[in-house]
């Protein structure tokens, strides 16, 4: 019996350490995600601080630039010009999707034609969460949530019949409203800063690293909530603890 136990045991830690490994060094089942991370040298611009380790391409980080791209026809200047220091942010925030291996924690599995994952209330630092709405809240925009609802008759994103195009401080009142509703939940607004370890930056100084392999260790290990599924090693694992029992 005790050596029952002790094989239960060692087979569960095994499993919650597949399961932790499974969040790790991760790229989303996604559009324009590569399969598996690494090196890219020739990252563009707001995407170079992931050159070491990436899940994005060159091309991708390119188009991420681009005020409309071939990635998802995106238009930023659907209610007029965005602002370039407005641009930037939503160049960071286009880069971390794309180009992140640490999102692995927030990974969830979707039905939708264009991926079959997404990232959901991935822990923003409150730094970086509020000088997007601060840069940003004078910009115009006609939606809160820009997933879904434009028209695409264009084969751009149009804003749909009946919306007018308003400052983003009244589309969006706080920098809670804007980086959690703009993208389905992908974000959560946190009061965590970036000396914390826990909380993901958008852009960052690759000369001192990547700050978000620390935090994505720390939510993949149980230290926080994440949205990512079980790992599916786990009933294996289990399975011959459960043929022991009599």
């Amino acid at each position: 019996m005790a050596g029952r136990r002790t094989l239960v045991g060692l087979l569960l830690a095994l499993a919650a350490v597949a399961a932790k490994e499974s969040k790790l060094n991760v790229c989303m089942d996604a559009k324009h995600h590569k399969i598996q991370p690494g090196p890219e040298d020739n990252l563009h611009q707001q995407c170079t601080p992931w050159k070491t380790n990436a899940c994005c391409t060159a091309n991708t980080s390119h188009a991420a630039h681009q005020d409309v791209s071939y990635l998802y026809n995106f238009n930023w200047n659907h209610c007029g010009t965005m602002s370039e220091k407005c641009k930037r942010h939503f160049i960071q925030d286009t880069c971390l999707y794309e180009c992140s291996p640490n999102l692995g924690p927030w990974i969830k599995k979707v039905d939708q034609s264009w991926r079959k994952e997404r990232i959901l209330y991935v822990p923003l630092c409150i730094e970086d969460c509020e000088a997007w709405w601060a840069d940003c809240q004078d910009d115009m925009t006609c939606k809160s949530n820009w997933h879904k609802g434009w028209d695409w008759s264009s084969g751009q994103n149009r804003c749909p019949k009946g919306s007018t195009c308003q400052s983003m401080k009244r589309v969006f009142p706080t920098p809670k409203d804007l980086c959690e509703k703009i993208w389905s939940n992908s974000y959560k607004h946190t009061t965590l800063t970036k000396d914390s370890g826990r909380c993901i930056q958008m852009w960052f100084d690759a000369r001192r690293g990547n700050p978000n392999d620390r935090v994505a260790r720390y939510y993949a290990g149980g230290g926080g909530p994440s949205a990512a599924s079980p790992s599916p090693l786990l009933p294996a694992l289990l399975l011959p603890a459960l043929l022991l029992r009599p």
